[in-house]
C-alpha cells in the first residue's frame, strides 16, 4: 500500500484560473544597508530546493550568492525566514548546513536544512531498538544514528555478513571494502549479536543507491524473505524512500536519474519474484506532508529572530504568513507539491535546472516562471517589502 495523504488539501480554484505571472525586468540587487530598512515581522517566508536552483553539483548558480544575501542584514542576521527544501541528503542536516555555509557565503543553521530523509527521524519510536537497513549515498547510517535509530546498518555493512549475496562482487571489491573500512564504527554499534541470523525490520532508502546491482539484489532479499536473506519468502518488512524524484539536476548537463528511478526498478523486480506486489512509503517532495513541515519550521525560524521575539507570547498559534513562496526547478516536484499544500503557498518555477522551457509549464503551471534564483528573491522583494 503506498503512502498516501489522509487530508488532501485543495489548491483554490481561483487559483486555478488566474494566469501565471510572466518575468518582468527587475532592478539590479541592492543590498538592505542600501535601503536603510529594517523589516518588521515581515509576512512572507520562502523555501529554496538546492540542485538546479541553488547549485549545480557544488558552484553557486543564478546569482544565488547575491539572492541569498539580501535575506540578512548588515550584522549578518537573519531577516527573512528561508529554508532550503530539498529531497537530496545522504549527509546529517548538520553537515549539509556546514557545507551550504561554505558554498554560499552566508551562515545556514541546521534548522534550515529540510533533506529528503528529515521525516524519518518522526519514525524513531517505532524502530528505536530494532535492525534496520540504510541504503544511499554518503552517510545513510551515520543520518540514521543521528535520528535516534540505535540498531542501523547501512546496505554496505550489511551485504557484508553475507558471503555470495552479491555474485557481482568480486568486480568491484575496491568500491564496498573503502565503505565497509569507513563505517567499521558503525557496524560496532549494531546491538544484535548475529546480524545474519536476525531479521531486519525495516528498510529506509535514505539517498540514491550508488550500486543498483548489489542494493536491488540485497533489498529483493530482504523483503521477499520477510527479512532475513536465503530463507523462504516471508511478510515484507516496510520500505520507505526519502524521496521519489525521477530525475533532477545535477553538474551534468542533461538530468540525472533520481531515486524514482531506482523505486521503479526495485518495483518492477519484486513484483516478478514475490506473489504480492512491494508496498512502499515515499516522502519528500511533492508529498503535502512535506510542505506543512517546512510551513512549521519556518514558523520557528520567525519566532526565534529578533523581529519575532515579541510575538512569541501573544502569536505563538497564530498564522505569521500571509505567502510563502517555493523556488524551485522541477514542476513535477517543487511546483506540483506547493500546488498541492495550497495557500499560502506561492510557486516560482526557475530555468536553472530541470526546468528550460520557454513558456509555462503545462502539466505543473507555477504562479510565476523566471529565469535564476535571482530573479525569483528580486520579485519578492519588491512585492512584500518594496525594495
Amino acid at each position: 500500500m503506498r503512502f498516501q495523504i489522509n487530508t488532501v488539501i485543495r489548491v483554490l480554484q481561483s487559483r486555478n484560473r488566474r494566469s501565471p505571472l510572466s518575468l518582468f525586468p527587475y532592478e539590479a540587487s541592492r543590498p538592505f544597508s542600501k535601503h536603510h530598512y529594517e523589516p518588521q515581522r515581515p509576512s512572507f517566508g520562502i523555501a529554496f530546493d538546492i540542485d538546479g536552483v541553488i547549485l549545480r553539483g557544488h558552484t553557486p548558480i543564478g546569482g544565488s550568492l547575491q539572492a541569498l544575501r539580501r535575506l540578512y542584514g548588515d550584522s549578518g542576521a537573519l531577516k527573512i525566514p528561508f529554508l532550503f527544501l530539498t529531497n537530496g541528503g545522504g549527509v546529517p542536516e548538520s553537515n549539509r548546513a556546514r557545507e551550504l555555509s561554505r558554498l554560499l557565503g552566508v551562515k545556514i543553521l541546521p534548522s534550515q536544512v529540510v533533506q529528503g530523509h528529515s521525516p524519518f527521524k518522526e519514525l524513531k519510536n517505532r524502530f528505536e531498538n530494532e535492525l534496520i537497513v540504510a541504503v544511499g549515498k554518503g552517510e545513510p547510517a551515520a543520518v540514521m544514528s543521528e535520528y535516534g535509530f540505535k540498531n542501523v546498518l547501512s546496505i554496505d555493512e550489511y551485504a557484508s555478513y553475507f558471503d555470495n549475496i552479491d555474485p557481482l562482487s568480486q568486480y568491484k571489491n575496491w568500491t564496498i571494502q573503502n565503505q565497509i573500512n569507513k563505517n567499521n564504527t558503525l557496524k560496532e554499534m549494531a546491538t544484535r549479536s548475529n546480524v545474519s541470523s536476525d531479521r531486519v525490520q525495516a528498510v529506509f532508502v535514505v539517498s540514491d543507491s550508488i550500486d543498483w546491482s548489489r542494493d536491488i539484489q540485497v533489498l529483493c532479499d530482504i523483503l521477499r524473505t520477510g527479512g532475513l536473506p536465503g530463507r523462504g519468502i516471508g511478510h515484507q518488512p516496510p520500505l520507505y524512500f526519502a524521496s521519489d524524484d525521477l530525475e533532477y539536476q545535477a553538474a551534468f548537463t542533461s538530468e540525472r536519474l533520481g531515486m524514482g528511478a531506482f523505486r521503479i526498478a526495485v518495483e518492477a523486480i519484486f513484483n516478478r519474484i514475490h506473489p504480492n506486489a512491494l508496498e512502499y512509503t515515499s516522502f519528500g517532495k511533492p508529498n503535502p506532508f512535506v510542505f506543512k513541515n517546512a510551513e512549521a519550521i519556518l514558523k520557528q525560524l520567525w519566532l526565534s529572530s529578533s523581529y519575532g521575539v515579541d510575538a512569541v507570547n501573544n502569536e505563538e498559534n497564530s498564522q505569521p504568513f500571509k505567502t510563502l513562496y517555493m523556488i524551485g526547478d522541477n514542476p513535477s516536484v517543487d511546483i506540483n507539491g506547493a500546488r498541492q499544500a495550497g495557500h499560502p503557498w506561492f510557486s516560482i518555477l526557475t530555468r536553472t535546472g530541470v526546468f528550460k522551457g520557454k513558456e509555462n509549464h503545462a502539466d505543473f503551471p507555477a504562479d510565476l516562471v523566471v529565469d535564476t534564483v535571482e530573479d525569483a528573491v528580486n520579485y519578492i522583494l519588491k512585492k512584500e517589502l518594496s525594495l
